[in-house]
């Protein structure tokens, strides 16, 4: 199938014609946009000299957050009560270190400052939001991501000091077992993800997942 052109509407096509994940390209990063995209499976990963690629895997990496996986070292380090952890109180700067951090294997970011701006504003709305990790007060870890419905979409996470990024995503995945939260979509696989307890699903269940979590209402507003 030949990659979508976006048009002015917002609108996307039918995910499951994205035969090699790419669905479409072009449009722009506004919170409609954004939020339409999320609510159809699809997500924009695009470099920072390309138009917007709008994307919807297959197989897709999904995390149900009552298959979180700790390990005891892990579990040691949350106990000791080394670092402390914040919900939506430091987002801006989560997405400038996501941005910013030097990663293995990675030349560059996928987070223009088009796509910085755009998520400051989705977590201005109340549909994006941040955990944050601290130790000694300084920010060392963290993710962000969007909300809707029943459903978090991952987006990026950091780590300054080694576990932080790990605790993050325990505390979202128990924070989200509690709110009843169908899944957090992970996109794509990282051997760190499937570690913690990510697995892959076809992109067929991963829709039907999404109708049903996009079957309740969303959280708005600030998790703190």
């Amino acid at each position: 199938m030949p990659v979508y052109q976006l048009p002015s509407e917002y609108i996307f096509p039918d995910p499951n014609e994205a035969e090699d994940g790419l669905i479409a390209v072009g449009g722009d990063l506004s919170p409609i946009r954004l939020l339409t995209a999320y609510s159809c499976g699809i997500f924009p990963w695009f470099n920072p000299d390309e138009e917007i690629l709008w994307w919807s895997p297959n197989p897709r990496l999904v995390l149900f957050p009552e298959d979180i996986k700790i390990s005891k070292s892990l579990l040691r380090i949350i106990k000791s009560k080394k670092f402390t952890v914040k919900l939506d109180t430091n987002f801006s700067n989560v997405i400038k270190q996501c941005k910013n951090i030097c990663r293995k294997d990675a030349d560059g970011t996928w987070i223009t400052d088009d796509m910085e701006q755009a998520y400051i504003e989705l977590h201005r709305i109340g549909a994006a939001h941040s955990v944050e990790i601290y130790e000694n007060n300084e920010l060392v870890g963290g993710l962000y991501g969007v909300s809707i419905g029943k459903g978090f979409f991952g987006e990026s996470m950091f780590s300054i000091k080694p576990n932080a990024s790990k605790i993050a995503l325990v505390y979202l995945a128990n924070y989200l077992k509690a709110l009843n939260f169908h899944f957090i979509d992970a996109q794509v696989p990282t051997d760190h993800l499937i570690s913690m307890g990510a697995k892959e699903i076809s992109r067929k269940d991963f829709l039907t997942l999404l109708d049903k979590a996009l079957d309740n209402d969303s959280k708005i507003g600030s998790w703190y």
